[in-house]
């Protein structure tokens, strides 16, 4: 047992190390399974859902994390969904496939990158850019080139219902559409804080949406503390390890019914909090 224990913790702190990256020791986009933020407008009539969720798609071979962004008109029946499928890479996430919800008239756009897209860089500071081009075609407008430039202008500290973030960096998106019917231009904004994520957005009419919650602003002493010596260390991970595979309500941290590997990740990544 102490030996599939030892395999287990080796195993997991590889992947922690695979799958995590560090943006100047923090991170602004958590990209573990399971992630979830939701953010409202401020008049609270409209909601928009990021959760970060598994996918059987490929990509040359490749394991990819669905980011699906769901958006409401609360109090209707309206919403739309996009859907993201991203790479976590050595240089970043990266962006291979987008299916976007357009509406009924001009129905759902897939736009693919090959090579894959840089959604966000390993690396975030103040003036960082990076530009974002793909082809698509859409319903009743044909073939649609698009082109956005991602620049970090500021970082600030952002006040949400779900509480104040300092150091959030300010990311500018100016977007390009070009198609037979013309070109159009619009800006939008998203801050985001480290090792949190998306806290705040603002679309291209202006509408401000900020966070409202998410798992991610769990008391990681509370949940990943399994063995209530109050700091997270190697011993909730040998804890959990040693229960892999089983139902246990004390290990599963993520409460998916079984202890596996999504458990043993999370505990490794907030050692030491």
């Amino acid at each position: 047992m102490i030996g599939k224990i030892a395999f287990v913790l080796l195993l997991v702190l590889v992947l922690v190390y695979s799958f995590t990256f560090p943006t100047s020791a923090q991170n602004y986009y958590p990209s573990d399974i399971g992630n979830m933020w939701v953010l409202e407008s401020e008049d609270g009539t409209e909601r928009l859902t990021y959760t970060l969720e598994t996918t059987e798609e490929r990509f040359n071979g490749k394991e990819v994390r669905l980011l699906k962004i769901t958006a409401e008109v609360l109090g209707t029946d309206v919403s739309s969904v996009d859907e993201l499928f991203m790479e976590v890479g050595e240089d970043g996430l990266k962006l291979h496939k987008i299916i976007a919800e357009l509406g009924s008239v001009f129905g759902v756009a897939n736009v693919e990158f090959s090579p894959p897209a840089i959604f966000f860089p390993v690396r975030l500071k103040l003036g960082e850019s990076w530009e974002v081009t793909a082809e698509t075609a859409v319903q009743l407008i044909g073939p649609v080139a698009l082109t956005s430039v991602n620049k970090v202008i500021a970082v600030e500290d952002v006040a949400t219902p779900a509480g104040t973030f300092a150091n959030c960096f300010k990311i500018r998106v100016r977007s390009k559409t070009s198609a037979a019917l013309g070109t159009t231009r619009s800006t939008t904004y998203q801050w985001l804080a480290p090792d949190v994520g998306p806290v705040k957005f603002e679309n291209s009419q202006d509408i401000v949406f900020k966070l409202v919650r998410s798992n991610l602003l769990v008391d990681a002493s509370e949940t990943y503390d399994v063995t209530g010596d109050g700091v997270v260390n190697i011993l909730d991970l040998t804890f959990v390890a040693s229960r892999f595979g089983q139902a246990d309500a004390d290990a599963d941290v993520n409460a998916d019914g079984t202890v596996n590997i999504l458990d043993l990740t999370l505990v490794a990544q907030n050692i030491g909090k």
